[in-house]
């Protein structure tokens, strides 16, 4: 799916399918973390390997309050006790589908929000 955001200066996704994400300056390999000013391929395949220490060496290279996680062509969720401990660092998170998740991505990065993208 193609994504229409587009500034030089930002990681904005431009497209993402079941292999790759583009970025506006680059390409990661599925699964990847984007942030503001940091993106990195990861080794989380699922989102059951999601833990309060791998989303922390995540949220170390760049400040984010919000947590977006495409889960693939549909939505599944962190479970409550995962969720609660991430929240616990200060970042709120959100499951959900692959396009969504990028669409809201790049919503929130154009606003200047302190938002990170995990593509699983």
């Amino acid at each position: 799916m193609e994504f229409n955001l587009q500034e030089s200066n930002i990681n904005s996704v431009i497209s993402v399918d079941s292999l790759n994400v583009k970025l506006s300056h680059t390409a990661l390999k599925r699964p990847c973390f984007i942030s503001t000013k940091y993106h990195a391929e990861i080794d989380l395949n699922d989102i059951q390997q999601i833990d309060k220490p791998s989303i922390f060496q995540l949220s170390r290279h760049d400040d984010i309050d919000l947590l977006i996680i495409g889960t693939g062509e549909s939505s599944n969720f962190l479970h409550p006790k995962i969720q609660v401990e991430i929240q616990q660092m200060g970042i709120d998170v959100e499951c959900m589908n692959n396009n969504s998740a990028c669409h809201s991505f790049n919503l929130l990065l154009s606003d200047y929000r302190l938002v990170g993208l995990l593509i699983l």
